[in-house]
């Protein structure tokens, strides 16, 4: 395993509560694994000596108080679980047990799976603190989707929230939709591969105009074709300072391509992809137009468009 780095410039730690030996020998290099007597003690010291390091720690059966433990991981904000995790009760635990102090969770691929995913939602709904949250490829699908929507819905100081890959389809979208008016705090929302329709895109496009401070938006491998493009880009107009937009792999056509004009009230759009749909030579022109007053746009990606020197002309002029 690497020896990762803290999540962010300002140094995170992190430690996870309960592992067998056996577990924490197969994820996590020995070196950096405290363990044995006097627990709470080495703690204290790693946090002197390897401040921004990310930590796996095996708790010691009987030689430490459950009182230096809330001492010492009380003050933990950033945790980060590995692949081994698989959504075992015993990881939420650590979740639970980190409680108002987490800001920072990533559980990416972690096979959380629908069912546990509700569970998930009852424990981080112990962190008020919560800034960062990334769920993707867990199988969460439309029942996760609802199971962690009161939680969703409490998380006011959220920014970034990637459930990107839990197919969550157009019922989990709209189910968004609703809670995540709460959070207007969100800077990034990740939801590609999610099989999220037009409906659904909708439903999400109603609430974009809370967000003030949203800057990239990744809807890209969906199914939003060129009415939900339309209503997406007419939503975006109201986000101003979304610097980032995903939306490669939508079936998007010509005359989707050409809906995409609300997005010209987006002044500070630098980069937009739109990568494998069907927008063509003459939705290449149709985007020229639509995208004229973007400028701070600096990368547009539309490679497997079928765009030929006709569009690339249109584009250029």
């Amino acid at each position: 395993m690497p020896q990762w780095a803290a999540p962010n410039e300002r140094g995170g730690r992190c430690y996870m509560l309960d592992l067998s030996a056996a577990l924490v020998g197969m994820i996590w290099p020995a070196e950096r694994v405290v363990a044995g007597l006097r627990v709470s003690h080495h703690i204290r010291r790693e946090l002197s000596e390897h401040a921004g390091k990310i930590l796996l720690v095996k708790r010691a059966e009987a030689d430490v108080s459950e009182d230096d433990l809330a001492a010492d991981f009380g003050r933990v904000s950033h945790l980060q679980v590995v692949l081994k995790w698989q959504g075992r009760p015993a990881g939420l635990m650590c979740v639970a047990s980190l409680g108002p102090a987490l800001a920072h969770l990533d559980l990416r691929g972690t096979r959380i799976g629908a069912e546990r995913a509700g569970r998930l939602a009852g424990v981080l709904g112990m962190c008020p603190s919560l800034a960062y949250l990334d769920l993707s490829k867990n199988n969460i699908y439309t029942e996760g989707a609802w199971g962690l929507a009161g939680m969703l819905a409490t998380c006011r100081k959220l920014a970034h929230l990637d459930l990107s890959e839990n197919q969550i389809g157009d019922e989990g979208a709209e189910m968004l939709g609703v809670v995540l008016a709460g959070c207007k705090t969100l800077e990034h929302i990740a939801l590609s591969f999610n099989g999220i329709g037009a409906a659904g895109v909708a439903k999400l496009a109603a609430v974009l105009w809370v967000f003030e401070a949203l800057a990239h938006l990744d809807l890209s491998d969906n199914e939003i074709g060129d009415e939900g493009a339309g209503r997406l880009a007419e939503a975006l107009g109201q986000c101003k300072v979304l610097a980032r937009l995903d939306l490669g792999w939508n079936g998007i056509s010509a005359e989707g391509a050409g809906s995409l004009a609300g997005l010209r009230k987006c002044t500070a759009l630098a980069r937009l992809d739109l990568i494998g749909n069907e927008i063509g030579d003459e939705g290449a022109g149709n985007l020229a137009g639509a995208l004229g007053e973007c400028k701070m746009l600096a990368h547009l990606a539309l490679s497997d468009n079928r765009i030929g020197a006709e569009g690339a002309g249109r584009l250029a002029g």
